[in-house]
C-alpha cells in the first residue's frame, strides 16, 4: 500500500515544500501530518478524502442520499458514538459499508463491525458529509412508536409533564423518559430535518394535527391522540416561558434550542380556538449564512438599479411583499454590503433574525413600550448613518422614517403591499403627504417566493395555449422557451420541488413617478409609467425564471399575474 504523502504528491495536491513544512511541524507538535495539511490550508477535506480512497482502494462517497441511509440500521447504533467517531453505515451499490473520514480509526470501525454483526466494507467521505448524513437521517424516534406510547400512557395531565430545563438543549441527544417530551422533541427535530419554516399544532374534536410548512406549502406530519393535547400544549408553554394556567387569552413566547448542533430560534404563538389551543411555531436557523446581494437572484437590470440606490446617502428603500416572502433576507443582504467600518448602522427589529457584527440591533418589546416608533425616536439620537426598520406597520413609524430620511439618513424597511406601485398608494392611505413620499422614497422592491424545481426529476413539456396566455407571452415567444413540470422523486419527497427562489419588481422614484405620486395618481397609472421607463414587472421576472428552467408556470402564476394577458412579448434579461 502506498503511503498517503506519495499519493498526495502524485495527485499534485501538495508540493514537496509543503510536505517539508508539515514534516517539520509534526516533529514539534506531535500532531498528525494530515492535521497539519488541513490546518495550513494546503489541502481541502475533499482532496484528503480522495487520497484516502485511493490509498485504501475503497469507494469515495460525495453525498449521502435518503436511499443510502437505513433508519433501522442507524437505530441500532448510539447517536453519540456515530457523531463522536464520525462514522456511519450506509448502503452503497447494494451492500452495507462503513463510511469514515479517517480510515485509520480502526477501533471505531471494528466496534461498528462487531455491533452490526458482519465484516463490512469501508468507504471514505469527508467529516462534513458524514455528520450531515447522521443529522439528516438518524431516527430520533419513530412517529408511529411515539403515538403508540402516548395511546398507552395513563394520566397525561399537564401536571404529569416533566418540567425540566430545556433552553439551549441539544434535543437530538436528549434521553427524555416521558413520552410527551419525546413527542415534542420529535416534532421539533423532524421540522428542522425537513427544512420546515413553521410548525402548526391544530386541535380538532377527536384528534390533533401537526403540520409543517415546507417550501411554502403545508404538509401533514402526524396526528397524536387527543388525550395528549393538554400535556403537549403545556410542554410547549413551559419551553416558551408562558403561563400554563392561561388558556383563554393568546400568548406569545420564544424557545431557543439546538438541533444537531444548529442553534434554532423558535417564535411561538398560541391562541384559543374551538377545541383547545392552536400553536404556531416559526423556526429560524441561526447558523444559516447570510446571503450576498449578488446571490439573491436579481436580474442584471434589477441588481444595477438596487446597487445604485443603496449607495445613496439618504432616502428610503422599501421591500414589500406578504409574510414569508423573503423580505428580511433581502434587507440583511443589503445591510451586509453596507456594513463597513466608516458607517454607523442601527436596526429596530421584531424579531432580530440574524446577528451581524458591527451593527447595533434593537429588539422591539411592546410590553414595556419599546415599539418601532419609540425605538426609532431614540436611535435618531445615536448618530446613525443607516437605519433599518423591521416593518413599517403604522403611520407613526412611517412619519419617523420620513423625518429620518429628510435629515440625511438612509432608511431601509419592509411594508406589506401587493406590488411596488401599490406601495405608494398604501403610504398615502397611511396619511403620509404625497410630496414627502416623492422626496424621500428612492426605491421600492416588491418580491415573492416560488418553489424551485427538483433538478433530479424535472421534465420538459409543451404547455397548452391556455397555460401560457396568463404569462403575457406571445405564441412565438413561448416557442423559444423550454418549459418544465414538477414530477417528484425520492430526492424531493415526491413533491417535484426542492427549495425556493425569489422573483422581483423594482421601481425607482424617477421624476415622472414622483410627479404622479404628488398628483395622487392611481397605482395602475404609476405602474404604466414605471414600466415605460424600464421597470420589470414581477410576472416578467417570473418569465425570466421560466427561461432559466428553475420553476414552473403554476408557481409563477401563483404569485404574479399579467396586467395585459396575451398582448405583450416580455423582453427579460436572462
Amino acid at each position: 500500500m502506498k503511503d498517503l504523502i506519495s499519493i498526495l504528491l502524485e495527485l499534485k495536491a501538495i508540493t514537496p515544500e509543503q510536505r517539508g513544512q508539515c514534516e517539520a511541524d509534526v516533529a514539534v507538535t506531535k500532531q498528525s501530518f494530515e492535521h497539519c495539511l488541513l490546518q495550513r490550508g494546503f489541502v481541502t477535506p475533499e482532496l484528503l478524502a480522495q487520497a484516502y480512497a485511493k490509498q485504501f482502494g475503497v469507494p469515495l462517497v460525495h453525498s449521502i442520499s435518503e436511499s443510502m441511509a437505513d433508519p433501522a440500521l442507524l437505530a441500532r447504533i448510539p447517536l453519540k458514538f456515530l457523531r463522536d467517531q464520525v462514522v456511519m453505515p450506509v448502503t452503497y451499490e447494494g451492500t452495507v459499508i462503513i463510511l469514515t473520514a479517517d480510515p485509520r480509526n480502526f477501533q471505531a470501525i471494528d466496534e461498528l463491525n462487531l455491533l452490526l454483526g458482519g465484516d463490512l466494507g469501508m468507504g471514505i467521505a469527508t467529516a462534513k458529509t458524514i455528520l450531515d448524513g447522521i443529522n439528516r437521517f438518524y431516527p430520533l424516534e419513530g412517529a408511529k412508536q411515539l403515538v403508540a406510547e402516548l395511546e398507552g400512557e395513563k394520566g397525561l395531565a399537564a401536571e404529569a409533564v416533566d418540567l425540566g430545563a430545556i433552553e439551549e438543549m441539544e434535543i437530538t441527544g436528549a434521553a427524555a423518559e416521558a413520552p410527551i417530551i419525546k413527542l415534542v422533541n420529535h416534532i421539533l427535530y423532524q421540522a428542522v430535518k425537513q427544512g420546515a419554516s413553521d410548525i402548526h399544532i391544530e386541535p380538532y374534536e377527536k384528534e390533533i394535527h401537526v403540520r409543517y410548512r415546507i417550501d411554502g406549502v403545508m404538509q401533514l406530519a402526524l396526528t397524536p391522540p387527543k388525550r395528549a393535547q393538554a400535556a403537549l400544549i403545556s410542554r410547549i408553554k413551559i419551553m416558551a416561558n408562558m403561563n400554563i394556567a392561561e388558556k383563554r387569552k393568546p400568548q406569545g413566547g420564544r424557545i431557543m434550542i439546538r438541533v444537531a448542533d444548529k442553534p434554532i430560534d423558535i417564535r411561538v404563538s398560541i391562541v384559543p380556538v374551538q377545541f383547545g389551543e392552536r400553536v404556531v411555531m416559526r423556526l429560524l436557523d441561526k447558523s444559516r449564512a447570510l446571503v450576498a446581494l449578488s446571490s439573491i437572484g436579481f436580474s442584471e437590470r434589477d441588481l444595477t438599479v438596487l446597487q445604485k440606490n443603496i449607495a445613496k446617502p439618504n432616502g428610503i428603500i422599501l421591500v414589500s411583499g406578504p409574510t414569508g416572502s423573503g423580505k428580511t433576507t433581502t434587507l440583511y443582504a443589503i445591510l451586509t454590503q453596507l456594513n463597513t467600518p466608516d458607517v454607523n448602522i442601527m436596526t429596530v427589529e421584531d424579531p432580530i433574525e440574524y446577528q451581524i457584527a458591527g451593527i447595533a440591533q434593537i429588539q422591539v418589546q411592546d410590553k414595556i413600550g419599546l415599539t418601532f416608533a419609540a425605538a426609532l425616536r431614540e436611535i435618531l439620537r445615536q448618530d446613525p448613518d443607516i437605519i433599518m426598520i423591521g416593518e413599517t406597520r403604522d403611520s407613526e413609524t412611517a412619519q419617523i422614517a420620513i423625518q429620518a430620511a429628510l435629515t440625511g439618513h438612509l432608511v431601509l424597511s419592509t411594508i406589506h403591499t401587493n406590488n411596488a406601485p401599490a406601495t405608494i398608494t398604501r403610504l398615502i392611505d397611511m396619511g403620509i403627504e404625497p410630496f414627502l413620499i416623492a422626496s424621500t422614497i428612492v426605491c421600492i422592491v416588491a418580491q415573492r417566493l416560488v418553489r424551485q424545481l427538483c433538478p433530479n426529476c424535472k421534465t420538459a413539456f409543451t404547455p397548452a395555449a391556455d397555460m401560457i396566455a396568463p404569462l403575457g407571452l406571445t405564441a412565438a415567444a413561448a416557442k423559444k422557451i423550454t418549459f418544465y413540470k414538477a414530477v417528484g422523486c425520492a430526492n424531493c419527497s415526491n413533491t417535484g420541488y426542492k427549495g425556493r427562489l425569489a422573483i422581483f419588481e423594482i421601481m425607482e422614484m424617477t421624476p415622472a413617478v414622483a410627479q404622479l405620486t404628488m398628483q395622487r395618481a392611481d397605482a395602475n397609472v404609476i405602474r404604466n409609467k414605471a414600466t415605460a421607463e424600464g421597470m420589470t414587472l414581477m410576472i416578467e421576472d417570473g418569465v425570466r425564471r421560466l427561461k432559466e428552467g428553475v420553476t414552473t408556470i403554476e408557481e409563477v402564476l401563483s404569485v404574479a399575474v399579467s396586467e395585459e394577458p396575451g398582448e405583450r412579448d416580455y423582453q427579460v434579461v436572462a
